[in-house]
């Protein structure tokens, strides 16, 4: 059944019109289109405001005990993407959780590059432990882009002497810019959403002159000393599978708790496929067992 399933996700995200190359202004229509095909279920609550000055949504599931909250950074290669396009996901994570979800819309490249988009999750997380926030109930998660905005969230905040939340959540992590991963090659065609010239092409936008090695950008380079338990999850179709690998590595080099959960033939954020999928279905599950195990302490 899941081959089948695994199938049917390539085929219809191979024939996707999204073009992670193409001009930011001409794929963000096309992947709001996308990510939104799915209706929100009826007993998902959404409410706008903002956190720090930063634009988020913040949701949760009618009549589920909360436990505490996820700060959430959506994907889409610092380019594209948005808090309300990530609601889908998100609110499939809270329900796991059992916590509410504040997705964060943060600043885009190549209108605002780097430093814009950490700055604005910096904001988020801090504004949450000044509203009074109880940071051992706060977890952070994010994909692809997203997650490697949670974990410069996590450096930020250690070198900034903040607390650390209780856990973070990386699915499909982007964490090398430099996108040299032996995977850039190895997956490339199994791979069916990214390419290395996609990717090569929004790094550049976002980074503007940066060095793409600079750890600031790119986790994998950064001192994870003092971070707070990880759990990433990966597919085995990705170009960025080696992100993810040396991610964990690093953090283990760094003593820091770490599972790295790579799952067979499934193609980038297999996560959002979860209705029609699975291994995605699994991976949330898990994912909110982790979530729920480290904010009770």
């Amino acid at each position: 059944m899941t081959q089948l399933q695994r199938e049917a996700i390539d085929s219809a995200v191979r024939a996707s019109p999204l073009d992670l190359g193409g001009h930011p202004l001409d794929q963000r229509p096309l992947f709001e289109q996308m990510v939104t095909a799915v209706p929100i279920p009826d007993d998902v609550v959404t409410t706008p405001g903002h956190l720090g000055g930063v634009p988020v949504i913040s949701l949760e599931i009618a009549g589920l005990t909360i436990e505490g909250v996820i700060l959430y950074f959506h994907g889409g290669a610092f380019a594209i993407g948005s808090a309300s396009a990530s609601v889908g996901l998100a609110a499939d994570l809270a329900r796991k959780a059992h916590m509410r979800v504040i997705t964060v819309d943060y600043r885009l490249a190549p209108e605002d590059p780097h430093p814009a988009a950490s700055l604005d999750a910096m904001s988020a997380y801090r504004a949450l432990l000044d509203g009074g926030q109880d940071a051992a109930r706060i977890a952070v998660a994010g994909e692809s882009a997203g997650a490697n905005l949670a974990v410069t969230t996590l450096i930020g905040a250690s070198r900034a002497g903040l607390p650390q939340p209780s856990a973070a959540v990386l699915m499909s992590p982007w964490v090398d810019l430099t996108v040299t991963g032996q995977s850039a090659t190895t997956r490339a065609d199994l791979d069916p959403a990214l390419t290395v010239r996609a990717l090569r092409l929004r790094a550049e936008d976002y980074l503007r002159g940066t060095d793409a090695s600079d750890g600031s950008v790119s986790p994998i380079y950064a001192d994870l000393t003092g971070l707070p338990p990880l759990l990433i999850q990966v597919g085995s179709h990705e170009i960025l599978l080696d992100d993810a690998i040396h991610l964990a590595r690093k953090a283990a080099a760094n003593d820091v708790e770490v599972t790295l959960e790579v799952v067979p033939g499934v193609p980038h954020v297999f996560q959002a496929f979860a209705a029609h999928l699975d291994e995605g279905e699994a991976a949330l599950e898990r994912a909110g067992a982790f979530l729920r195990r480290h904010a009770a302490g």
